[in-house]
């Protein structure tokens, strides 16, 4: 049984315990239901009730960051991503609240994830809310809040749950990191093209189109 991180001899502190999350801000951190004592319920029970959104990890609820600018990439690739999956019918994209259970005591919330079919329970979308799926495809897109070494933990969750691809959007650097494991990794400038292989064979999108500004309605 795997050791709670809110409960483990070296969590002393509440400065131990961010540590331990990564070094994340300290605001993030609920401390209702008591870190170490949250369960997946209490994620989809903030989310119902407070439209909040949590991750959970071993106990501890961490708010999920999310600005305009983060939001309004992820659902660029949303619409991208949909538009090649779909007619070819390989599964299902979700968005920035797809809450999935990687393992017991770990919920993510990708902002953007492809799930291929054959990972899904009976190849049939979830009934519940938090369904136990690790994505082929999770993708984050980062929020003045992450840290280095909370994208690191999260990085080591998705790929030791069996998730084949990991994309990390930078706003503010404008480029996307593609990790295919967690040592083989490469850096995309918003002048290369991001590649779908090897999960997604055959897509692409022009980091131009994903981080170029919108024209507004008085100019178009």
């Amino acid at each position: 049984m795997a050791t709670s991180v809110a409960s483990c001899s070296e969590i002393l502190t509440v400065a131990d315990l961010l540590e331990k999350l990564g070094g994340i801000p300290a605001e993030r951190v609920r401390m209702s239901p008591l870190p170490g004592t949250a369960t997946k319920e209490d994620v989809d029970e903030i989310e119902c009730h407070e439209d909040r959104l949590c991750e959970l990890v071993d106990g501890v609820l961490v708010e999920k960051p999310m600005g305009f600018k983060e939001s309004f990439l992820a659902g660029v690739l949303i619409e991208v991503l949909r538009a090649f999956v779909e007619p070819r019918n390989l599964g299902i994209v979700t968005g920035e609240a797809g809450m999935m259970e990687l393992s017991p005591g770990l919920v993510v919330i990708p902002d953007v994830a492809f799930i291929s079919w054959s990972r899904l329970p009976g190849g049939e979308f979830p009934k519940v809310p938090v369904p136990r799926v690790a994505p082929d495809l999770a993708i984050e897109v980062l929020s003045p809040s992450n840290t280095a070494k909370e994208m690191a933990r999260k990085r080591r969750e998705y790929f030791r749950a069996g998730v084949r691809l990991v994309w990390e959007v930078d706003p503010v650097a404008r480029r996307v990191t593609v990790y295919r494991a967690l040592q083989r990794y490469k850096v995309l400038s918003e002048a290369e093209t991001l590649r779908g292989e090897p999960v997604l064979p055959g897509f692409e999108l022009p980091l131009r189109k994903l981080f170029g500004v919108p024209s507004s309605g008085a100019n178009a």
